[in-house]
């Protein structure tokens, strides 16, 4: 299924912000073709309208947040990295986020509640074809050891290593091969996690003020204090790639190619991003043709990320 997709009605869900603490709503509409994914603060008065797109990134403190200012107003939405996941892994093109408040509600800590609101409204097939981000040479972005690269590669493909130094951790590759079936079996689940020890010093800085058991993953020297445990053996990592995959929807398009990361986190991923469209020799827009269209339909191997098919798909 390569062309556009949008909500077929309006979605929405209710939470806490992870960081303000706040009760947040959130309502997600459809969007004409070629629109993107936009964000609406839809409790201030005068404000502008941000594009899901690395020029809005403000900061990438433990989150990924974008502003953008209109008439001296200036608005600000953060924690979107997992919505933009669900979009992302769900092949959503369009849509128009209105969030009532200064960031994406945390839900459980991953992005599965996002992925069941996409799929309680289900997903329209649009007239137009995708267009995708093929990268076409190897860009890499590092902070002393810490490293992102993306390389020119079939599909969609990321490769992740952590090392936290913690017995629960190990430091063991994931790698994640796309599909919109895989996306919803192997990433969607993983949370976000955080340190006993670090809790209480995120809070004296205003932060993680609505951070619970109920929405992350929390260990301390030896244990999960979660009474349920892991959803996933390697939750971490997993999560890692999940938080990656919503950052790199930042370039306004899916992505043909291959990532391999070490140690990365929301700002390694951003930069990353910004460095490749920075250069037009590392990348090309590519719409699919006919031949492309044809090889999905069968079932065949394609060089293009693999969406499901919908109900209704137009011809």
């Amino acid at each position: 299924m390569l062309r556009q997709r949008t909500l077929r009605e309006k979605a929405s869900v209710t939470g806490v912000g992870l960081h303000s603490g706040r009760r947040i709503r959130l309502e997600v509409l459809p969007a004409p073709e070629d629109n993107g994914i936009t964000f609406v603060r839809a409790d201030m008065r005068v404000h502008a309208e941000l594009k899901a797109c690395i020029d809005h990134v403000i900061d990438t403190t433990l989150a990924t947040t974008l502003a953008a200012g209109v008439n001296g107003s200036r608005a600000s939405v953060g924690t979107v990295e997992h919505l933009l996941a669900a979009f992302n892994g769900m092949g959503v093109d369009n849509a128009v986020v209105m969030v009532d408040g200064p960031e994406i509600p945390i839900m459980d800590g991953s992005a599965e509640p996002f992925v069941r609101m996409i799929q309680s409204v289900g997903l329209e097939a649009q007239r137009k074809l995708k267009r995708f981000i093929a990268i076409k040479k190897e860009v890499k972005v590092k902070d002393g050891d810490k490293f992102a690269r993306i390389t020119p590669g079939e599909g969609l493909k990321i490769k992740c290593t952590v090392d936290f130094d913690h017995p629960l951790i190990p430091p063991l590759p994931y790698t994640f091969k796309f599909t919109e079936r895989s996306f919803i079996r192997d990433l969607t689940r993983a949370r976000t996690f955080g340190f006993l020890k670090d809790v209480e010093a995120l809070r004296e800085r205003g932060l993680a003020r609505g951070g619970s058991l109920d929405n992350a993953v929390v260990i301390d020297e030896y244990r999960v204090l979660n009474p349920d445990g892991l959803r996933y053996p390697d939750e971490f990592v997993r999560h890692k790639v999940l938080d990656a995959f919503g950052d790199l929807a930042l370039f306004g398009m899916p992505f043909v190619g291959h990532v391999e990361m070490f140690r990365t986190g929301h700002a390694l991923n951003t930069q990353l991003v910004r460095k490749v469209l920075r250069d037009p020799k590392c990348f090309e827009v590519v719409t699919p043709v006919e031949a492309d269209l044809e090889l999905v339909e069968q079932g065949a191997p394609s060089r293009f990320p693999a969406f499901e098919p919908l109900e209704g798909t137009l011809a």
